[in-house]
């Protein structure tokens, strides 16, 4: 894919391999020689999507120093299917909607922003609970690295890429343990460069066929994962 290839690194060993970690705490340390070796790395702020991207992100801010910032960023459900979103909303109210899915949904306008509505009231009440009013780290002039724990179809990396892109980063760098070929395709168009150690091909992917251990976090496991990150002066 021309110079979209060349924002790319992998681990060819682990290339279209299943269970090759065995959970999100392992994969973190795994990400992090890889970003601390990235030439030129400045200042570093490590942008961890909850739920599963805190798992990742925080050992990660942990092995490298790094302070923390919470992402926050959510998939407008499909109202028939909360499984499934046909968007996201940033955690700066931004809105970005897949408009090559949008069609096929038979969606009213009203249906849409009541969707829309429903996710932004979500995202506040994250960021109230996780973040307790805390000021998080700026990123003009330093590396933003945003961290989840795969990439199925990227729109919502897509999202916090580009809400992170206002603010003037000095890059911005996506560290996952696993994503779909499609996925980090199409997040390395508009990323600056994207880590990812087990790319997958195929029509089909799961984030969780990567892990030996898996389980979605709770608000509570991401509570304590974000005070170990306080308790180290991280966040």
């Amino acid at each position: 894919m021309g110079d979209t290839g060349e924002r790319i690194r992998e681990d060819p060993r682990l290339r279209d391999r299943v269970r090759v970690f065995r959970d999100r705490e392992e994969t973190g340390r795994l990400l992090a020689p890889l970003v601390s070796g990235i030439p030129d790395l400045t200042d570093p702020v490590i942008s961890a999507i909850p739920a599963g991207g805190v798992g990742v992100g925080v050992p990660l801010a942990l092995a490298l120093r790094a302070p923390l910032h919470l992402a926050v960023v959510r998939k407008i459900q499909i109202p028939w299917n909360p499984e499934a979103g046909f968007g996201a909303v940033t955690w700066d109210g931004r809105v970005f909607l897949n408009q090559d899915l949008l069609p096929h949904l038979g969606l009213s306008r009203e249906e849409v922003a009541d969707a829309v509505a429903r996710t932004r009231a979500g995202i506040r009440e994250r960021i109230e609970k996780f973040t307790a009013g805390r000021r998080g780290p700026g990123f003009r002039g330093r590396d933003a690295v945003i961290v989840d724990d795969g990439l199925a179809s990227g729109y919502t990396m897509l999202a916090a890429v580009d809400a992170i892109r206002s603010e003037a980063p000095r890059r911005i760098l996506v560290a996952v343990p696993t994503g779909s070929q499609s996925a980090v395709h199409r997040v390395a168009a508009s990323a600056d460069l994207v880590l990812c150690l087990n790319t997958r091909t195929g029509s089909s992917f799961a984030v969780a066929d990567a892990y030996r251990e898996w389980h979605d976090l709770t608000d509570d496991e991401v509570l304590q994962l974000l005070q170990r990150a306080a308790d180290a002066g991280l966040f």
